[in-house]
């Protein structure tokens, strides 16, 4: 018999069973108010037309979408190993947590990592290694090049972009009370420069995306005056202009009216429970020189502050013309952020996330060897974004030529996330990347800020001691022939043959 069949055979003689004993036992129709439901789910699949494994399997068909429901959890809490999980494996996510609570982040026994794989990478030790007292225990960079008057002193490792919308108020005020606590700088995301990240008093890297959020006038345009006036705050130490981002380069984005809160569309300057589109570009600029001459005129409106701009590299040629357009102008940013095609985000386009834009370590290097070609790289600070959890992947981004690191998915799970893979639907279970107030409640700010802290100061004291086992003194000294990478089952070769000036 088929499923359907069985279904409808199974309560014709159920409801005539429960009929026939009821006529000499009437406590037996208190089990209708159990099967009744049954039977009709059952009935309303047969009827309904949009899903066959429910037509064809009445009542046991919900058990797949079931399942399906819970399949993040169960492939992460039951199938995955300690290496292969993904976006973040759970060795990564247990280090995170466990440096965030300032517990002990050692580990037993040996690696688990398959050191004959091709690709596994390693970082070549001195036998003469320096004394911890000899190093720097909290190594900075200045930015800011020779049209900078206000130059910031920035830890190596700040937070990346993340907005307050796609993030929840606590999660953006435990952000930036950590750094503030760490030392170190908080970047806003485009969503512009909300009450939270002011309230922590942390440094702030003002992110100014193609929509000019707190910035902008009524038809989207750049506005002068409300840049001005939100840059001179004190919090606000660095300008960065977003060209792309690597989780979806050359792709806008949209704020549902549904999320736009009047609190959001105050601080976007935009109208309340509107949709609110960021464009894929810019209409301030739409050519090398003119993004140059953007960067001097915010440089100009903040009275100096270092102004940069953040792109995942595409088109090789475009950024020839931007080194050019900085030779012709004679203006430089004080600083680049180069972001992966690896990056994260909450929402993006499958073939976005998954096939767009160079991933970080190649746009890295290609950045770094076209800004000594043209003898920029002395001006200006190279930051490298994306998929960075340790100190050896600072290392081997500082090893490409990064002078500075910025992450963001290690400080969200520093503040508590668990990668629930929610970030798109409102429905972050740890109030992170939700604006759910029942769910953000359980996001303890006065908890949380100390962990974003302390993972930054732990992350920041490995990286201290791995430049210490190298022999080397200062983040500057690392070199690509530092870093090892297999290529075959008996052949290591080091960055400086991986990633070889072809420029």
């Amino acid at each position: 018999m088929k499923p359907r069949e069985v279904f409808i055979t199974a309560a014709i003689v159920l409801i005539l069973l429960i009929a026939g004993i009821s006529t000499f036992w009437k406590p037996i129709l208190w089990s209708l108010l159990f099967f009744l439901p049954i039977i009709m789910v059952g009935i309303f699949d047969m009827i309904q037309k949009k899903h066959t494994i429910k037509n064809n399997f009445p009542v046991i068909g919900h058990f797949r979408y079931l399942l399906e429901a819970f399949r993040p959890e169960i492939q992460q809490y039951f199938v995955e190993t300690d290496i292969e999980g993904t976006p973040v494996n759970r060795m990564f996510r247990s280090l995170i947590y466990s440096r965030a609570k300032n517990q002990n982040d050692t580990t037993p026994f040996g690696t688990k990592s398959n050191v004959y794989k091709v690709g596994y990478e390693c970082m070549t030790h001195s036998m003469y290694p320096k004394k911890q007292d000899e190093l720097d225990q909290n190594p900075r960079i200045m930015i800011g090049g020779k049209d900078c008057k206000q130059p910031y002193n920035s830890s190596i490792l700040n937070i990346s972009a993340m907005s307050f919308g796609a993030l929840s108020q606590n999660a953006v005020l435990a952000l930036n009370k950590g750094a503030k606590l760490g030392g170190f700088a908080h970047n806003t995301g485009e969503g512009g420069i909300s009450p939270y990240h002011l309230e922590g008093r942390g440094d702030l890297i003002w992110q100014v995306g193609t929509g000019y959020f707190g910035c902008r006038t009524a038809d989207g345009n750049f506005c002068k005056d409300t840049f001005k006036k939100n840059v001179l705050q004190e919090n606000v130490k660095m300008i960065e202009i977003k060209l792309s981002q690597g989780a979806k380069p050359g792709h806008g984005g949209i704020l549902p009216a549904a999320k736009n809160t009047e609190e959001i569309a105050k601080i976007r300057d935009v109208k309340p429970f509107t949709d609110v589109h960021s464009p894929p570009y810019h209409n301030a600029f739409n050519d090398a020189e003119g993004l140059m001459y953007f960067v001097q005129q915010l440089r100009e409106l903040s009275n100096g502050k270092p102004v940069g701009f953040k792109l995942c590299v595409g088109s090789k040629e475009e950024f020839f013309e931007v080194c050019e357009a900085m030779q012709k102008t004679k203006t430089s940013p004080d600083f680049i952020t180069i972001d992966g095609g690896e990056g994260g985000t909450g929402a993006a386009p499958v073939e976005f996330s998954n096939s767009l834009g160079l991933p970080l370590r190649e746009g890295l290097s290609f950045v770094v060897d076209t800004l000594k070609k043209y003898s920029l790289k002395n001006e200006i600070k190279v930051i490298a974004s994306g998929k960075v959890f340790s100190s050896f992947h600072m290392i081997r981004l500082m090893a490409l030529g990064a002078d500075g690191i910025n992450s963001a998915r290690g400080m969200m799970m520093a503040i508590g996330c668990i990668q629930a893979l929610q970030c798109n639907t409102n429905k972050c279970p740890v109030g992170v990347a939700t604006q759910n107030k029942s769910l953000m409640k359980g996001l303890d700010v006065n908890e949380k800020y100390i962990r974003v802290a302390n993972y930054h100061k732990n992350i920041i004291h490995s990286f201290v001691e791995m430049l210490a086992a190298a022999g080397l003194t200062a983040s500057n000294e690392i070199q690509r022939k530092h870093i090892l990478h297999r290529t075959g089952a008996n052949k290591l070769v080091s960055y400086q043959e991986l990633y070889a000036e072809t420029v």
